[in-house]
């Protein structure tokens, strides 16, 4: 029986800011690390926060106008006007909430707040998530491969609830130079029997590894290198989704 190991590496930073490199800062961290420097067929994981502030995505509350819309919202679910207007602007719809959040329809991801987050911003601000966060994937690498010579594959994460559960995991919405989702339908399982509907979220996976190191307060660590796992390279192939009336919870609940 074969056996499957890798190395996950915790890249501890300074506070990053606008502007900031972060591929110059995750190389600087990977020298005190076993890792020491991008090798290739490494995944870079990044947090979602940290790459949005360096790209600029930072919202003041206080210059905020609310609309009516907002302001209704505000009220219904008990969270600041300003945020509500924030998350009206980064949602294509909003579908419900409890008190201090709206449930979001954003980037083909059902999000609290559309991914809006206070925690770990300056008193005021609130981060978004990246604009687009398949091309932030692929500017980063195409960042390391410039300046190190190696194709790195990255990804993006963020953190996500489950349905009837506590607690938080790893959800990747951004990825460069890997196949995030894999198609098992045609393998047989340890009975002979056909897979018709398996595939698996590796990227979700490796998100949720990341998660162990990165942690969610205030540990500094806004990435994490995995050596040595076999990803499936993929150029250009983002995340896949499905329409809400495909999913099988969100489908029945809109029934």
């Amino acid at each position: 029986m074969s056996s499957l190991t890798f190395s996950v590496f915790g890249l501890s930073t300074p506070v990053l800011k606008e502007g900031d490199s972060i591929v110059s800062a995750c190389a600087d961290a990977l020298k005190d690390t076993p890792a020491k420097e991008f090798m290739e067929g490494d995944i870079l994981v990044l947090a979602e926060s940290p790459l949005a502030v360096t790209e600029g995505r930072t919202v003041h509350l206080a210059s905020v106008t609310p609309s009516p819309a907002a302001k209704e919202l505000a009220e219904k679910y008990q969270i600041d006007a300003a945020l509500a207007e924030v998350v009206l602007s980064e949602s294509d719809e909003i579908v419900g909430g409890v008190p201090g959040y709206l449930l979001a329809k954003s980037r083909n991801l059902f999000l609290p707040n559309a991914g809006i987050d206070e925690s770990n911003a300056p008193e005021g601000y609130v981060t978004l998530l990246p604009k687009n966060p398949d091309e932030s994937a692929k500017r980063v690498r195409d960042e390391i491969r410039a300046k190190f010579g190696c194709d790195t594959a990255v990804l993006v994460i963020d953190s996500r609830t489950h349905a009837m559960r506590l607690g938080v995991s790893g959800v990747a919405i951004g990825v460069s130079g890997l196949r995030a989702i894999t198609d098992e339908r045609g393998k047989s399982d340890l009975f002979g029997h056909t897979l018709h509907v398996t595939r698996r979220a590796i990227g979700d996976d490796l998100a949720s590894t990341a998660e162990l190191l990165m942690g969610e307060s205030n540990e500094r660590v806004p990435a994490v290198l995995i050596r040595g796992y076999p990803y499936q390279h993929a150029e250009d192939e983002g995340i896949a989704s499905i329409a809400p009336e495909e999913d099988l919870f969100l489908g029945m609940m809109r029934k």
